[in-house]
């Protein structure tokens, strides 16, 4: 067998054990193919087979619509999208009406409903009302009389009512969607990031001070994340909106015993432990900013480059090496708890919780060594010029956000244990 065959192989290999998977994406998505297919088959069978519908193809369009990513969302949605589309049939029926249904009659109902898909109640179904009434106008001209009209409006009601309930039943009874865990990996993608940042960066300053293009790299990097918060605050809500209507027995179990309080407090600490970050890597770069001015107003004064191009940062300050290296040591530390956290899992949460402290006493050790170098080498930190201030501030920042969210979990898992409820308050 060539290399090229194995290779091909071992991908249909991999996306098996995948698809075998339930909390992969390739399952999931599996799921929701089958399920969008048995809907839209059930309610084309009710449409076309059992009631000889004139348009039988609004019931399996609205089932697969209704076939949402949580239950609470196929009822909301049927909701709202029955709503929409009844809006829609009205605003075609009462102006066709009366009216008849010549170029200004579809230019008034045109109007009304683009104007009612506004209304902020029907929320992103909101589009459907002028998409209804289009459909409602082109079935209400090819209608013989008005009887024929009423019933064919009608019926296209009907069709949307069915469709979306056999959309939202095969939600409901057929492996009814769970997505809690959507929770843990938003912390553990946020955490991962900080991780990686931070490991980046602790060899770098423990070998003194990094360069120009280092330090920018730093910073860009740490600039660029809020696609990635938004995500992981999208997974959390969908993980805790994924249990609210849910019948599964599991599930109702889960509402009992937990909420998801602590993971969103944990989520939004390490969003402001990703803050503190930036703002380690901004102060990084803008002492080599100061040094170019400086050197700039140097050259300027003795009218030559001289010694002051040729400086280098050990020379400027003697202190910012060392400092640095102790500074890294306390990144270090903050590495090793974010790993931690990067492998989040609700299983294993009361284990975890123990080294979460563990970890979160080291960083305050190692954060009382970057304090305590600061003042025996007397260190300004008010010198806006220096980032040795910015530095001392974000470190104990950092360090209270890591000893945070230890007892924010160690409650849960404690509370977990018990049996008891979680509402993810840490004492203390």
């Amino acid at each position: 067998m060539s290399t090229a065959t194995r290779e091909k192989w071992e991908q249909v290999a991999e996306w098996g054990r995948q698809l075998r998977r339930p909390e992969s994406s390739a399952h999931r998505s599996l799921l929701f193919v089958l399920k969008s297919a048995l809907a839209a088959t059930v309610s084309w069978y009710i449409s076309y087979e059992l009631m000889n519908a004139t348009s039988p193809a609004f019931a399996p369009f609205s089932a697969v619509l209704m076939v949402q990513i949580t239950v609470y969302q196929s009822v909301i949605q049927s909701l709202r999208y029955v709503g929409a589309v009844a809006a829609g049939v009205v605003v075609q029926a009462v102006l066709g009406l009366s009216a008849g249904p010549d170029l200004v009659t579809f230019a008034l109902v045109a109007l009304v409903a683009l104007v009612i898909s506004r209304w902020r109640v029907l929320g992103a179904q909101g589009s459907q009302v002028a998409t209804a009434a289009f459909f409602a106008f082109a079935t209400y001209t090819s209608a013989s009389s008005n009887p024929d009209q009423v019933k064919e409006l009608g019926q296209i009601v009907l069709l949307v009512l069915i469709g979306s309930a056999v959309g939202v039943a095969a939600n409901v009874l057929v492996a009814p969607p769970l997505r809690y865990r959507s929770a843990e990996y938003g912390i553990r993608a946020l955490a991962q990031e900080i991780h990686d940042l931070l490991g980046s960066m602790t060899p770098a300053l423990g070998d003194g001070a990094p360069d120009e293009d280092t330090a920018a790299g730093w910073r860009d990097r740490a600039g660029h994340t809020g696609t990635l918060i938004a995500q992981s605050r999208e997974g959390l809500r969908t993980a805790r909106e994924s249990l609210r209507l849910n019948p599964r027995p599991w599930a109702r179990k889960r509402r009992r015993h937990l909420t998801f309080q602590a993971y969103d407090q944990t989520m939004e600490a390490l969003v402001r432990m990703i803050s503190q970050v930036a703002a380690v890597t901004r102060s990084l770069d803008q002492r080599h900013q100061h040094a170019t001015d400086s050197s700039q107003d140097s050259e300027g004064a003795t009218g030559s480059g001289g010694d002051s191009a040729s400086e280098t940062e050990d020379d400027r300050d003697p202190d910012y090496a060392p400092f640095l290296r102790d500074y890294s040591t306390f990144l270090a530390a903050v590495v090793d708890f974010t790993e931690i956290l990067a492998t989040l899992d609700e299983d294993h949460l009361r284990d975890q919780a123990g080294r979460l402290r563990d970890a979160s006493v080291t960083v305050e050790e190692r954060r009382r060594d970057v304090t305590r170098s600061t003042d025996e080498r007397g260190l300004s930190l008010t010198d806006p010029t220096d980032p040795y201030g910015v530095l001392v501030v974000e470190a104990t920042r950092l360090s209270e956000e890591c000893r945070y969210t230890a007892e924010v979990l160690s409650h849960s898992a404690d509370s977990a244990g018990e049996g008891g409820y979680d509402d993810g308050r840490a004492s203390g």
